[in-house]
């Protein structure tokens, strides 16, 4: 299994690097303003790539802290016979606490 995974990532590698070496030429990117870049096609794609990475990266951060927040106040171990196991609930109370629960939903 250990190798299966290295040949797998020296495909990835010897792909993309395959894929730099066909994108040499020039490629020029206008910004606002009359502004442009002109740099080689696979710089271009890479640096939409990192990115988008970083744009999806920083909205997620939020939600992240959130849930950090929410774990983090939610108390650790297993039910005590003060806070019984919501499968011990009747449905109506059942259905009731997880209307609260901050941790699950969207």
């Amino acid at each position: 299994m250990k190798y299966l995974l290295w040949l797998l990532k020296a495909a990835i590698f010897f792909t993309l690097f395959a894929f730099a070496l066909n994108n040499q030429q020039s490629a020029t990117v206008h910004f606002f303003f009359g502004t442009q870049w002109t740099a080689p096609l696979v710089l271009v794609v890479l640096s939409a790539f990192a990115l988008g990475l970083i744009v999806g990266v920083l909205g997620m951060v939020p939600r992240w802290w959130h849930h950090r927040n929410a774990a983090r106040r939610t108390p650790a171990g297993p039910p005590t016979a003060a806070t019984p196991a919501p499968a011990t609930l009747p449905p109506s109370e059942t259905e009731a606490a997880l209307a609260q629960s901050p941790l699950h939903g969207i």
